[in-house]
């Protein structure tokens, strides 16, 4: 991991998966559907590494999702409650 790339935050859902739509609006980097869509649309969200622009990929415990915005990068890794 570059030096520069902040830690993962650890996000708790509570069952076995979470849409990634809805994560985004869980974890406050989106304010609503509209807001996750136009991040996915702009290529600035990441799940494991690799681009991803479905709102409804299903993340399960473990997956790491990078968003990537003007205001700097969230690293969020999905953990069971």
């Amino acid at each position: 991991m570059p030096i520069d790339e902040p830690a993962p935050q650890d996000v708790a859902i509570s069952d076995d998966m979470i849409r990634l739509g809805q994560f985004l609006k869980l974890t406050a980097v989106a304010e609503d559907g509209i807001d996750a869509k136009a991040l996915l649309l702009d290529e600035a969200v990441r799940v494991n590494g690799e681009p991803e622009s479905r709102r409804g990929r299903q993340l399960a415990p473990g997956d790491l999702v990078t968003v990537t915005v003007p205001a700097g990068t969230f690293r969020l890794r999905v953990t069971r409650e």
